[in-house]
């Protein structure tokens, strides 16, 4: 979907996308209690950046209930993956390995976390 001239979020619309895909569709008041759970966000604030979001067409509104209800508009996935992309060729010079090894060196990986990497890099070489 972000193929189809879809502006990338920024870093404050994907906390609220973030909020969207984990919890489903939701009330501008919710996503707000739970941006405050992190940081101080004020109402309006988050607000203005939902409006701003359905305007660049990364939510989409039901506007059927007296508490509007704003949905992802754009796939959780597909938007990791692009902007994933975008980060490794612009900050990593396109090698996924140093990406991997700065996120390792960087960051403590659990036993399960390990265990994933490591069933995923023998799925890799299975291909």
């Amino acid at each position: 979907m972000l193929k189809n001239k879809i502006p990338k979020p920024t870093g404050s619309e994907l906390e609220i996308l973030r909020l969207l895909w984990e919890n489903g569709p939701s009330s501008v008041r919710s996503v707000n209690e739970q941006l405050n759970l992190k940081k101080e966000t004020g109402y309006t604030t988050t607000l203005k950046f939902m409006q701003i979001m359905l305007d660049k067409k990364l939510v989409t509104r039901n506007t059927d209930s007296r508490s509007h209800i704003y949905k992802a508009a754009i796939n959780q996935e597909e938007t990791q993956r692009d902007l994933l992309g975008n980060f490794v060729d612009n900050v990593f010079g396109g090698s996924a390995m140093s990406l991997v090894m700065q996120a390792l060196g960087n960051h403590d990986a659990s036993p399960e976390e390990l265990d994933k990497i490591k069933d995923l890099i023998k799925k890799m070489e299975g291909k």
